[in-house]
């Protein structure tokens, strides 16, 4: 259960994340939520009164819950002043952070999505008629019909678009697939920390703020391991509580990206007081958008800040992640654990560890033989594989090399003329 001063914290967030400045915050319990308002009767009074009291008086008034079309109107009305719910709100968020053709394609969608169920009601300026004279035959068409109508359209052409883009992404992940690196998504809850994690590990220099949103647009880097295994890794948008459902529809195609990762990092914020709650957003999101609990995808959780707990709090950490070490079934219930600090870099070596470990686990050695003249052949074993040892007699090269089963097969089709035999080490040991 999320603090009330944490939520309280996090709307003040959101507001600053377009550069909002917010001069009165404070939480208001709603036990029963009137359907007219939201808010009871005194509590709708006494922010009106504080807006009067103010110099000059504020034009906007953010309520961190949704807001039926009903209650939007109402609340203008009795504070005359602009009112923007959780949802506008991120909505606006999304809106000012986009900045690709098909980020922007997805914040309309989800922006014209949402105005659409407010045309009924909210917007009372457009309840008129248009065209036809009266005596013509009909009053004609309503303009709140009208528009209704102009939004459906073009609603309609925005979802055209991105099912355009989603199968051009499946069309990469479909190539990706040809080649032998595992796709690594970052996924947690908004200002965790991936994007520091992913220009850590990438040595790149996207978009890092301390600031909810940051990220919106996916990037993907190839970062190679210490093995010699590359990866690549997906640094995606990051999820809230209360995520409006339009958002969690439109963003579909790039969540896909998510849902097709050969392993997901889920990047905690271990020194936020509500990284539980935070924690137990994310698995819900993951679920709805089709990640499942039977460890197809290998999830590690990564509890990043580090840096911000002090020695009594870091020592529970590092005890909470010890206990759960033995059991871990690298589920998105039971991940493996590891804590780490983004901006300083400790711990961020055991974490590329233990990812290598996960991409690597299925390889295989093998003795790969091959014309000592085939230097193509060799420059592939070398880039796709962990080459161990390699000799060269008389016209023959002799590699041992560790190769995924899915790296075996794409060799021996590329490669047909080469030969690829059991390690003798390894059958020495089996016997």
């Amino acid at each position: 259960m999320r603090s009330e001063e944490a939520r309280l914290d996090e709307a003040v967030g959101l507001a600053a994340a377009i550069d909002l400045e917010v001069v009165h915050a404070a939480s208001a319990p709603v036990l029963r939520p009137r359907p007219a308002t939201f808010l009871g009767k005194g509590k709708v009074e006494e922010i009106g009164g504080i807006l009067d009291q103010r110099d000059p008086r504020p034009g906007l008034v953010i309520v961190d819950h949704a807001l039926s079309p009903v209650q939007h109107r109402n609340l203008e009305k009795e504070w005359n002043a602009k009112v923007l719910d959780r949802t506008a709100l991120i909505l606006e968020i999304f809106g000012a952070r986009a900045r690709t053709a098909e980020g922007r394609l997805q914040v309309e969608l989800a922006h014209l999505s949402y105005q659409r169920s407010r045309l009924v009601r909210s917007w009372t300026h457009l309840e008129r008629q248009r065209g036809g004279f009266g005596f013509l035959g009909g009053p004609g068409e309503s303009q709140i019909e009208a528009d209704r109508r102009a939004l459906a359209t073009r609603i309609d052409r925005l979802k055209e678009k991105l099912e355009h883009v989603r199968r051009m992404r499946g069309l990469q992940r479909a190539k990706r697939k040809r080649a032998p690196y595992p796709v690594v998504a970052l996924v947690g809850y908004t200002n965790a920390g991936k994007s520091t994690l992913f220009n850590r590990m990438t040595h790149s220099a996207v978009d890092a703020r301390d600031m909810l949103f940051a990220t919106l647009d996916p990037t993907m880097r190839a970062v190679d391991l210490l093995s010699g295994q590359r990866i690549i890794l997906s640094d995606t948008v990051g999820f809230i509580s209360d995520l409006p459902a339009q958002l969690v529809a439109a963003f579909r195609a790039t969540l896909e990206e998510v849902i097709e990762a050969d392993l997901i990092i889920h990047v905690r914020d271990g020194a936020h007081p509500d990284s539980n709650a935070q924690r137990r957003d994310v698995i819900t999101l993951l679920r709805d958008i089709g990640v499942g609990d039977d460890g197809a995808q290998p999830v590690i959780e990564a509890l990043n800040k580090i840096d911000l707990l002090d020695d009594d709090a870091r020592a529970k950490l590092q005890a909470t992640i010890g206990l759960s070490q033995g059991r871990a079934a690298f589920t998105i219930e039971e991940p493996a654990r590891i804590a780490f600090s983004a901006v300083t870099g400790e711990g961020v070596g055991g974490l590329n560890d233990l990812i290598d470990a996960l991409a690597t686990a299925e390889r295989e050695t093998v003795v790969v033989e091959l014309s000592a003249e085939d230097g193509k052949g060799r420059a592939w074993l070398h880039e796709m594989g962990d080459v161990r040892h390699e000799e060269i007699e008389g016209g023959l090269a002799r590699l041992t090399v560790r190769l995924s089963e899915k790296s075996r097969g794409q060799f021996r089709k590329a490669f047909p003329n080469a030969a690829i035999l059991p390690d003798p080490a390894d059958v020495r040991r089996s016997a």
